[in-house]
């Protein structure tokens, strides 16, 4: 279940992912069962699947990570990935805006 974002965040963010120029990233919170320390989720996602692959493999993602649904392919990035991918991008917004930092 996603939650947090405006529906006009979601709807740019598809936008973005379809023209397949560059990848593009949403953060929401999340609530899955089988992730219970998890809160939220950044979607990397892109069309073109080569600036995908090759946008994953600086950050050892695999290939079979993607998600290819309803013409949106992203990778999900949750956890110490997520933080990381997020600060090496400078999405420091979103970063910032759902809490991501590390405790001290």
């Amino acid at each position: 279940m996603a939650f947090g974002i405006k529906r006009e965040e979601l709807v740019a963010w598809k936008k973005l992912v379809t023209q397949g120029r560059s990848v593009v990233f949403l953060t929401h919170y999340w609530l899955h069962p089988k992730y219970s320390s998890i809160k939220t989720v950044t979607k990397a996602g892109c069309s073109n699947i080569d600036i995908l692959l090759e946008w994953g493999q600086k950050y050892e993602l695999k290939p079979e990570w993607i998600h290819q649904r309803d013409h949106y392919p992203h990778f999900d990035l949750i956890g110490d990935i997520q933080l990381e991918i997020l600060t090496q991008e400078g999405k420091y917004d979103q970063i910032e805006r759902f809490h991501l930092k590390k405790p001290h």
